[in-house]
């Protein structure tokens, strides 16, 4: 009979997996998805030759975590702004818009050597405002006529994707359940990729190209594009600084400009807390 529970220890011990639990854990279950726009960003990005610029403040975090070393599942939550600012001379941002995001994610993966698949699903809102740097005391207006308006949307998003080595693509499906104004569809549809050059010679940083393409209507299908390239100093699948070069096309991602078409580069930094 000892001898039964010495080999059940063991086969325990060796065989079976390990599951540990943590809350809080130091890392995310799921890292962002490097150019989809709503992900948890900590930095500013230059627009290019249009006196813009694009302050983000946020973050993303798992609270629970379950993992066997093959699996893991994990709940979350995020909290994050994006906001536009025009610069001004003597060293003067006045906010112009300002978008509010907060929710709950779930995120469960497999591993298999170098290779990782899994999903991410968001319970999620946005609210948008138009902020008191857009507005022009002078004239006792809003600057380019454009009144502040009721932006408000809650969503549910699902993103699967797969892994192999550097390289992570993915697809997403958004259904917005309640959205005002009314005339967004409720529909948003979108797939991607972020590619890190794990092997670079360099062990300071990690180069990275990202692309993300969003299909989406207002009245009629629009379509949005975010390319993005860059270094990511720091391990490239964790916390770290990066320094970018992006390019956005299509609708705004403002919602006070939801229906506006923009077409624009920047560079940026970001800190990946």
């Amino acid at each position: 009979m000892k001898k039964l529970y010495l080999f059940l220890l063991i086969f325990n011990i060796t065989i079976l997996p390990q599951v540990k639990t943590q809350w809080f854990p130091a890392g995310l279950n799921i890292q962002p998805f490097t150019a989809n726009f709503l992900e948890p960003r900590a930095g500013f990005s230059s627009f290019l030759n249009q006196g813009k610029l694009r302050m983000d403040i946020g973050t993303s975090r798992d609270v629970y975590l379950k993992d066997d070393g093959n699996s893991s599942l994990s709940f979350g939550v995020d909290v994050f702004t994006y906001t536009r600012l025009r610069t001004e001379d003597n060293f003067k941002f006045p906010v112009e818009t300002t978008d509010f995001f907060f929710g709950f994610n779930a995120g469960y993966k497999v591993k298999n050597n170098s290779n990782e698949y899994g999903i991410r699903i968001r319970l999620s809102h946005i609210s948008a405002h138009l902020s008191d740097g857009q507005f022009d005391a002078a004239t006792n207006s809003w600057r380019g006529g454009r009144n502040p308006i009721v932006f408000s949307k809650e969503f549910l998003e699902f993103f699967p994707y797969y892994k192999i080595g550097g390289f992570r693509a993915y697809l997403g499906l958004t259904y917005i359940y309640h959205i005002s104004p009314r005339e967004i569809s409720k529909g948003v549809y979108q797939f991607g990729f972020d590619y890190y050059l794990k092997q670079f010679p360099s062990k300071l940083f990690t180069p990275f190209i990202a692309y993300d393409f969003k299909l989406s209507k207002i009245e009629s299908y629009s379509i949005n594009n975010i390319f993005m390239a860059g270094v990511k100093f720091g391990n490239y699948s964790s916390k770290g600084f990066s320094i970018y070069y992006s390019y956005i096309s299509g609708k705004s991602l403002h919602g006070e400009y939801f229906d506006r078409n923009e077409n624009y580069s920047s560079l940026g930094f970001n800190f990946d807390l």
